[in-house]
């Protein structure tokens, strides 16, 4: 009983003065994009070439476009939700109001390691691109672990003094790693054929179609995050508009960059080596032998690495202060700080897991603990969009959006998710079976040791009427 007691006492929120601190409402359309897309176009700078080696050139792009009808799915549900349940925390949020506590609870925390192993992984390939080039201009005593620890808490710390001054950060060098990637698509000439030879590197489907299943696993990684654009829903100014414009934008971005990447990439060189490629986009330009292009390559790939993580800092901290001003986790973690309004602990708190995986795990590795992370979100996203509709049909309550076609986009995304936690099965089995166990046993501790501090009452913020049939 004491422990309840403490817990309860404990302000879900910062109060200086008898004032309740919020986030603040200060971002647009740009922001958003700028934290969708710059949380993803990474993947286009490494990560997307692992489906290259699973089944061929072919497959990767069959699996690049299935991913981007499995994301166009999950923007279109994602804009529609959020835009009317505006809170921070992004699904998990969507979670708590339709869905139930237990799925929340893991929905909030399939976000928080999806995101915080993205931002891993980008650490890792600045740190591995900064060695490489370091070796390239005679600096053999180069290492990457400590550009690794520099990254994340360098961006931490970013994070912790604005997200103002941090999605604005976002959105200058997301703008500039993308232009990078348009160049090298005009640097290489497409129309002449004299550096690009597709016919001489695609062979088909070396592993037949299961190679194309297999490569969905790492086709996902073309845009894993654009969801990231719900957890700014708190400090938009207007959800309704800007949602929905900035995640809808992003995508189309983001498809426009795969379609580019994948060519020019599988044009240059052989699919053995596209394959098991750390920086692929870098390795492309340094096969033009221009000195331009291999530096602006360089700069966009350090630049959406950096673009990546500081958005998944972003947004692995807003799902974890969310939790934390619910008391799904400790309420200490819902705290806003005073000054620069932002959730402070959640942000200083995660950087050790980013650096243990950054710092200890292979890249493959993490880039796949991310991904089911991901996928298990969505998973939920399609049950989640059949009982928003349900509880509360079109008319009874108000949408900053409303995507068309329903109930088709969940059951496309449905199907989607189920094929691709095949792929992952294929290559990396026992991290599948490991993972699930890791979340069942978390639920497990929730179940029956967490949930008693929560407050269910305090959680539902929406002025929504009664749920049809209850």
């Amino acid at each position: 009983m004491t422990e309840i007691t403490s817990e309860a006492a404990a302000a879900p929120q910062t109060v200086i003065h008898g004032e309740k601190i919020s986030l603040l409402r200060v971002l647009g359309p740009a922001h958003v994009w700028a934290l969708g897309v710059g949380i993803v176009l990474v993947g286009e700078f490494m990560g997307w070439n692992f489906a290259v080696g699973k089944g061929g050139a072919l497959a990767a792009l069959i699996a690049c476009w299935v991913a981007g009808l499995l994301y166009t799915c999950v923007a279109m549900i994602d804009s529609e939700v959020t835009s009317t349940v505006a809170a921070a925390g992004g699904q998990y949020a969507q979670a708590k109001h339709i869905v139930g506590p237990l799925m929340a609870f893991n929905v909030g925390l399939f976000l928080v390691m999806a995101y915080t192993m993205l931002e891993a992984a980008n650490a890792i390939t600045a740190g591995y691109l900064i060695q490489t080039v370091g070796g390239m201009a005679g600096f053999d005593s180069v290492h990457d672990k400590p550009f690794i620890v520099l990254t994340i808490m360098g961006l931490a710390l970013l994070n912790y003094r604005g997200v103002y001054a941090t999605l604005t950060f976002n959105l200058v060098i997301t703008a500039i790693a993308f232009i990078a990637i348009i160049l090298l698509f005009f640097g290489v000439r497409p129309w002449s054929n004299e550096l690009l030879k597709p016919a001489e590197f695609l062979n088909g489907l070396p592993y037949g179609w299961l190679g194309v299943i297999a490569a969905l696993h790492f086709g996902l990684w073309f845009y894993l995050g654009i969801e990231g654009t719900t957890q700014a829903a708190e400090e938009v100014r207007s959800p309704a508009r800007s949602l929905p414009l900035g995640t809808m934008l992003g995508m189309i971005t983001l498809l426009i960059a795969a379609a580019i990447t994948w060519y020019v990439c599988v044009s240059l060189m052989p699919w053995e080596y596209l394959g098991q490629a750390v920086t692929p986009l870098f390795d492309a330009a340094r096969l033009t032998d221009s000195t331009g292009l291999m530096v602006l390559l360089f700069i966009g790939t350090i630049f959406s690495t950096l673009a990546s993580a500081n958005g998944c800092i972003n947004d692995a901290s807003r799902a974890w202060f969310s939790m934390g001003r619910d008391r799904y986790m400790p309420a200490w973690f819902g705290a806003v700080h005073p000054q620069y309004r932002t959730p402070f602990r959640s942000i200083f708190f995660l950087v050790p897991i980013a650096l243990i995986f950054a710092l200890g795990a292979p890249l493959d590795q993490v880039v796949t603990f991310s991904i089911l992370s991901g996928l298990l979100g969505y998973t939920f996203m399609s049950f989640n969009m059949m009982m928003f509709r349900a509880k509360w049909p079109l008319g009874s309550i108000k949408r900053g959006y409303v995507h068309p076609l329903h109930p088709l986009p969940a059951i496309v995304l449905f199907v989607l998710c189920a094929a691709t936690y095949f792929a992952v099965f294929l290559g990396y089995g026992t991290q599948l079976v490991a993972m699930m166990v890791f979340y069942i046993v978390v639920s497990m501790w929730f179940a029956f040791h967490r949930y008693k501090f929560v407050r269910r009452g305090d959680q539902f913020t929406m002025p929504w009427p009664r749920p049809k049939g209850y």
